[in-house]
């Protein structure tokens, strides 16, 4: 039996770039930019508020957003480049909700210092091999369904949009079946994106959304280590990074026909999470949404290139971190309506693979995969951890006491496969 690397091998930074302007195009440049409007909107909004609610100043709020974005950026820009696959880089979104929460009991000297253990944990966890031993474990319809039930609000968020926004929303579905029909060379999610900003004009619904936050230097905080900090915010933390950024990236590449290389991913999002808690940041990992978004259809036919659709991302996340201070207002002032519809019609394609790959063959694991799905739809949140975990955990469970068979028979096939 061959021995596998713990880190995984790939094309190189040198083949990615050299091959990386043939894939430049308009869609995968339209993904690219949807999934940084999408990153750089409502989760920032998340860091923000939890900032302000704890006190901290401009300079340490700042910090926190340049080391997520412009750390999160790099991380795209690497791992695309390496392994020519559309892997995002941003933060854990659900992550960023604990902290805000957190802040409220812990100074941020001590968050800062958990964030930092936090990274070890993963970085830890990512140089074991373990994770990657576990994702080639874990049966694929009951992966399949955790993704499309951890992404499923964001088709229904386009839906509901359009009972808060009909004008707007409804302009941008029109605008993205229509070009989807009758116009071959423009991506439908970039005529949403369009069609969706001139409705929205239009209707005076620009400049709703603000951000006081003024543009300063970033302030950093010097970490401070504490046992309660860690059992907290470090370990919650890193199951989520874990559990629900990486996994839901995982499940999404796998879905759409990629082999993703998990244990560098867990790597890198451990050692974003060191440097991001050095510079004041909760972590800088893979993330699961934007990495849906550009390696999804919209991001072009040719799987091959879409990793061109993060790379653009990284460029722009990179530079919303340089000058967060000035961007967060003028990215809040695109209504919510607005981002909800478009990040919901780009995740069509991905919501059909996984799907498909869920429930479509007779693979087994059915009804753990159904109870994942349902986990994962839910949103629950137990111990600080997010849905998409404890949806991987009953599925297994589950498929464990009704399905033993068909989950043996997995984990021997995952066996053969090391």
């Amino acid at each position: 039996m061959e021995k596998r690397q713990v880190v995984e091998a790939g094309p190189g930074i040198a083949g990615g770039f050299s091959d990386l302007f043939k894939h430049l195009n308009l869609k995968t440049a339209s993904a690219g930019l949807v999934a940084a409007v999408f990153g750089c909107s409502g989760p920032a909004l998340i860091v923000i508020g939890g900032a302000n609610k704890a006190g901290l100043s401009n300079g340490q709020t700042v910090a926190w957003l340049f080391a997520i974005y412009f750390l999160g950026g790099l991380i795209s820009l690497f791992l695309a480049l390496r392994y020519k696959q559309p892997i995002t880089g941003a933060y854990s979104i659900p992550g960023a909700a604990l902290v805000a929460g957190s802040l409220a009991t812990f100074s941020f000297d001590q968050a800062v210092g958990a964030f930092i253990m936090a990274g070890i944990i993963v970085f830890l966890l990512g140089i074991s091999g373990l994770i990657g031993r576990v994702m080639r474990w874990l049966p694929m319809p009951i992966v399949m369904a955790m993704i499309a039930g951890a992404l499923i609000r964001f088709a229904t968020g386009a839906v509901s949009a359009l009972g808060t926004a009909p004008i707007i929303a409804g302009s941008a579905i029109l605008a993205f079946f229509i070009s989807m029909r009758f116009l071959k060379s423009v991506p439908p999610v970039l005529a949403a994106f369009i069609v969706g900003l001139i409705a929205a004009f239009a209707t005076g619904s620009i400049g709703g959304g603000s951000a006081e936050i003024a543009f300063v230097l970033p302030e950093f905080t010097a970490p401070t280590f504490t046992l309660d900090a860690f059992l907290a915010i470090s370990v919650p933390l890193a199951l989520l990074v874990i559990g629900a950024e990486n996994a839901q990236a995982t499940g999404v590449l796998m879905a759409e026909g990629y082999r993703p290389p998990v244990n560098m991913m867990t790597i890198i999002s451990g050692i974003g999470g060191i440097v991001a808690g050095f510079l004041g940041g909760h972590n800088a990992n893979i993330a699961g949404p934007m990495t849906a978004i550009c390696s999804s259809e919209q991001a072009g036919e040719d799987k091959e290139g879409r990793y061109a659709a993060t790379v653009v991302n990284g460029i722009l996340f990179g530079a919303f971190g340089l000058v967060a201070g000035a961007a967060v207002p003028v990215v809040m002032s695109l209504p919510g309506a607005l981002i909800g519809t478009v990040a919901g019609l780009a995740m069509i394609g991905v919501l059909l693979a996984a799907f498909q790959n869920a429930f479509g063959k007779s693979l087994g694991n059915q009804t753990g995969a159904f109870v994942a799905l349902a986990v994962a739809m839910s949103n629950v949140s137990l111990l600080g951890i997010s849905a998409p975990f404890w949806a991987l955990v009953a599925g297994v469970a589950v498929s464990f006491i009704v399905e033993r068979k068909a989950l043996l028979v997995g984990e021997q096939q995952g066996s053969t496969a090391s």
